[in-house]
């Protein structure tokens, strides 16, 4: 049964009614993943009229598909990129006090097996503690073999000679990414998810707005923009290529791509495998890359790949030898390596890695990791590249850009760096430490609205190990939510932590949305999707 009565700001009905008001906006933001969201809320903050616009849902892309590392990259200090690990280093402070039930300091080793590995990596940790400064999360240790193995208890003891101890942070990507959603619409910003941009417009040859469709009936709208940011992640080129505009500057030639995608595979186990709430971390596997073993909700992730991917699917799948790469690596460092019998979810994401203009296309590894921002000739402005731990330098990087290019008017920058988001306690020198909020797990990532989602009919009523009822009526009230995919792959996380108990609650869970909202939850697409995320190559 509707209540169209109680205060809903999310109902598709007020958001589309919003949508279809005239209205003259200082930005429109095209993609709701991190970046875009991050820089519909720094604009959003600094006082601008603000839509944000995307074709799915929040986070459903690269977004939601992350490691669940809030890092300031230990490879990258490696490869000798001060600066990036000194920003990301920074950035991880700021995430982590501003959204404290998303996102926690969390302590990794990294074992030795032989005898140089320890003081190696250790003082290459011990700079990383430097960067890091008075915004570290703990010190780094030496730990002898007895130590590691306290720390990791089910790593391979034979020829173990020692470990690492260094701590960085964690965190959920898709509830943070609805956060930054929440706390922009807070702000005055309209987001649509399930809106998606169809063309661009123009005004004397420049960019005046869009148009939009929501995806749900099919009718379009008109949307009034100074400034339009293309912010799609791996799919920024698509728009490039409606800039009518740029093809005129290019004589009529395709737009050269900005971004080779990467394929990132990561299998979730059960939390047996790993035996602790400590995470590993090995440096250099076989084939130099890096492999992670992370507790996360009650499972483990073990991750991730780094291969090159030639086309753009929504729902990318593993290549057999991906899979193969994680399960034969983790054998070599775990005493009982999981089988693919033992997987539980199987997800993938593509990285924006931005090309060099020699790019051969061929090769992911000597890519950027940073963020591009480049403006065309009609004042598109297309933002690309990044990590999730940067998200919000990149949205003040971004919004810089269309200052200095005058499509938007100069307003001070820094409005974010002490923002508490949704569900957070307030940010200030009285407020309570970053880390301290003690909620039950279930609850954790709510926050200060643990209560909220406790006032709703349901709360009792448990569907799975962290799911409940009064959870689904709240992602239909109060966070966007409308189908089951929404629901039990990025509200809850279900999806990816245990496929096959997710895909047994889509009938359930799609009556209560139903009720909620009056909308298909789009259960058999939800059904299809998670017989993907139970399905092993080989």
């Amino acid at each position: 049964m509707l209540t169209p009565d109680l205060p809903l700001p999310t109902r598709r009905p007020d958001l589309i009614a919003r949508l279809a008001q005239e209205v003259q906006y200082d930005i429109a933001v095209v993609g709701a993943g991190a970046t875009g969201l991050g820089v519909a809320l720094d604009a959003a903050a600094r006082g601008f009229r603000v839509i944000v616009v995307e074709s799915h849902d929040f986070a459903k892309g690269t977004s939601s598909r992350a490691t669940k590392l809030v890092h300031g990259g230990v490879r990258y200090l490696a490869q000798g990129n001060i600066a990036l690990v000194r920003e990301a280093l920074h950035e991880r402070t700021t995430l982590l006090s501003n959204a404290p039930h998303i996102a926690q300091p969390l302590a990794f080793v990294m074992p030795a097996y032989r005898w140089w590995e320890q003081p190696f990596y250790g003082l290459g940790l011990k700079a990383y503690d430097l960067l890091a400064g008075k915004a570290g999360l703990g010190k780094t240790e030496f730990l002898n073999g007895r130590e590691t193995l306290a720390a990791l208890p089910t790593l391979q003891a034979r020829g173990l000679s020692g470990g690492v101890k260094y701590w960085d942070g964690q965190f959920n990507d898709a509830r943070l990414a609805l956060a930054l959603a929440r706390t922009a619409a807070l702000h005055g910003a309209l987001l649509v998810n399930y809106c998606q941009a169809q063309e661009l417009q123009y005004t004397d040859g420049r960019i005046s707005g869009l148009v939009c469709e929501d995806i749900l009936s099919g009718t379009r709208y008109q949307v009034r923009a100074k400034c339009v940011v293309n912010a799609t992640g791996v799919w920024v080129d698509g728009l490039r290529e409606k800039d009518g505009p740029a093809h005129e500057a290019a004589g009529g030639r395709p737009i050269r791509a900005m971004v080779a995608p990467s394929q990132g595979v990561h299998i979730v186990v059960d939390r047996e495998f790993l035996g602790g709430d400590t995470a590993l971390m090995v440096p250099k596997t076989a084939d130099g890359r890096v492999l992670f073993a992370v507790p996360w909700l009650g499972k483990v992730i073990l991750g991730t790949t780094d291969t090159p991917r030639h086309d753009l699917a929504r729902e990318p799948v593993a290549f057999e030898e991906e899979l193969e790469f994680i399960l034969s690596e983790s054998a070599r460092y775990l005493r009982k390596a999981p089988a693919r019998s033992d997987i539980k979810s199987i997800w993938v994401g593509l990285r924006p890695l931005v090309k060099p203009p020699s790019d051969d296309g061929e090769s992911t590894k000597a890519l950027s990791r940073e963020h591009t921002v480049l403006v065309s000739r009609s004042g598109l402005v297309t933002v690309t590249g990044g990590k999730w731990t940067t998200y919000r330098a990149m949205a003040e990087d971004v919004l810089d850009k269309c200052m200095e290019k005058g499509l938007m008017q100069a307003r001070p920058g820094g409005v974010t760096d002490r923002l508490a988001l949704v569900g957070a306690p307030a940010v200030g020198p009285n407020s309570p430490a970053p880390h301290s909020m003690s909620l039950p797990p279930d609850l954790h990532s709510y926050g200060c609205e643990a209560t909220d989602v406790q006032s709703l009919p349901g709360a009792d009523h448990i569907l799975a190990p962290g799911l409940t009822e009064a959870m689904v009526r709240f992602a239909a009230r109060h966070e966007y939510a409308i189908t089951v995919e929404d629901m039990l792959a990025r509200r809850s996380r279900l999806l990816f932590l245990d496929a096959r108990l997710a895909k047994s609650l889509a009938v359930e869970v799609a009556a209560i949305l139903h009720e909620e909202t009056g909308l298909d939850p789009r259960t058999q697409a939800f059904l299809t999707l998670a017989d993907q995320y139970l399905q092993i190559p080989g």
